[in-house]
């Protein structure tokens, strides 16, 4: 095909854009199918929005790429194939370097996280322009400067900067990464950014060299061909490579949306392996509680705590009481074992004290503040102002519906049940018991309350 090198339209141009498009099935894939299938949870936060913006990084980039370096042969040339549009700023600030800049972001969060123990002092969507200022300069620069030829080419004098800016992000990508490196993650956030780095590396290093020698030996027909087949195919691995390799939790698993145990966990304790995390056990005794204690300490024992959460679920007020369940498992977590601590500290405050949370919880504005500023996310006392402000707002608002309730007539009769067994267990092996208390009458309400005889209580 003749002038092929020049107006694009070579067979191996065809093939490098069949290689591109496919990596953004894969990718839409990867992203859509977990949602559809296993109805992986959408959260509120940065993360969800790092994932869109990935998505349109990678799409921005290629599609630069195949219009800017004439892989596609096109009859008249309008405005908006102008180089400076797609050579400079869809292929530079929000394709390259946008895509790396969400990386920076996910791995300037890990460090905070886990490293300094706080949460990031600046927001995602702060930080995010911020570090994507030297790309946003550096294309208005170019763009009034004009230094591209009608091919979408530039001097050597320009090629060099552009470069240095591409091998730039990702030493940053390095250099926080070793900042990470004694940190033993519970779900492989370090080896998945070590691995962004490898495959950066490699792939902007042949997507480097096939760059200068596209920008450069422009008289060379074969090489022109050669080197934009390697420039598409390489950035197709790229971001392809890059939205697989996740560095969040696979409970909520934002970045590739994809299931990365061999096992599926309804709770982050059952994820993190706290023991018996989200789990009643079916056998053996369970330890009698007296209902003339607080709510304070009912809630302690698991069968009523979990009888109380499936109550206020059903009001539609399971936020406190599920807030206090989880909270109670982070407890479990050993002091020592500050990572696990952090996670879970951080599922929390996703998950309940942000503003706008999928189960925000009714705290004080000082209370959330505090929790929210803290220093140490594995501090003991973390969310202790948290919890006393609702287990208050439980007994007003719960508590007295919640004893006129079926839920709590079917945990008394099967706290009564498991006692009798639990008993006649004792007497057939000969153990000398004493007598137990395992149910209570409406006189003998801990709250004093007087128990309608029907109804569901909300």
């Amino acid at each position: 095909m003749a002038n092929c090198d020049v107006e694009g339209g070579c067979p191996s141009d065809y093939i490098a854009v069949a290689v591109s498009i496919l990596a953004m099935i894969m990718l839409l894939i990867r992203s859509i199918l977990p949602l559809a299938v296993h109805k992986v949870p959408r959260t509120k936060g940065s993360g969800f929005w790092l994932l869109i913006i990935q998505i349109v990084a990678s799409f921005n980039l290629l599609l630069s790429i195949v219009i800017s370096v004439k892989f596609v042969r096109f009859k008249k040339r309008n405005w908006w194939l102008s180089c400076y549009i797609w050579a400079v700023w869809f292929e530079g600030p929000l394709g390259f370097g946008l895509l790396m800049s969400c990386r920076i972001v996910q791995a300037y969060q890990l460090y905070h996280l886990f490293v300094k123990r706080h949460l990031p002092p600046i927001s995602s969507f702060i930080l995010l322009p911020v570090i994507l200022l030297p790309w946003i300069a550096g294309a208005a620069f170019i763009h009034t400067r004009k230094p591209l030829n009608p091919r979408c080419h530039m001097r050597s004098q320009w090629t060099i900067p552009v470069v240095c800016l591409h091998i730039l992000y990702v030493t940053a990508m390095v250099g926080i990464t070793r900042a990470l490196q004694h940190i033993e993650f519970r779900f492989h956030e370090f080896k998945d950014l070590l691995k962004g780095i490898i495959v950066s590396a490699f792939s902007v290093g042949i997507w480097v060299i096939a760059y200068i020698l596209n920008e450069v030996h422009e008289d060379i027909p074969w090489l022109q061909v050669a080197s934009r087949f390697l420039l598409l195919v390489t950035a197709s691995i790229l971001v392809l490579a890059f939205f697989s390799m996740s560095i969040s939790q696979p409970l909520l698993s934002q970045m590739s949306l994809r299931r990365r145990e061999p096992q599926e966990f309804d709770t982050m304790g059952q994820a993190l392996g706290i023991p018996d995390s989200g789990l009643l056990r079916q056998g053996g005794h369970t330890p009698e509680i007296d209902l003339n204690e607080p709510l304070e300490k009912l809630l302690l024992n698991r069968r009523f705590r979990q009888s109380f959460m499936d109550f206020a679920d059903s009001c539609l007020a399971g936020e406190s009481a599920n807030f206090y369940d989880e909270v109670h498992e982070l407890g479990k977590i050993p002091v020592v074992d500050s990572v696990r601590r952090v996670y879970m500290a951080r599922h929390i405050i996703e998950k309940y004290i942000d503003t706008g949370a999928a189960m925000e919880v009714n705290i004080s504005h000082r209370t959330r503040q505090e929790i929210l500023g803290t220093s140490d996310l594995a501090h003991l006392d973390l969310f202790n102002g948290a919890i006393n402000e609702l287990v208050q707002l439980m007994k007003m608002n719960l508590v007295k519906d919640y004893w006129s309730s079926m839920f709590f007539m079917k945990f008394k009769e099967e706290s009564q049940t498991k006692s009798e067994d639990h008993e006649l267990m004792e007497q057939v092996i000969g153990w000398d018991s004493s007598p137990r208390v395992s149910s209570v009458h409406a006189a003998d309400d801990p709250f004093r309350q007087e128990h309608p005889s029907r109804g569901s209580g909300c």
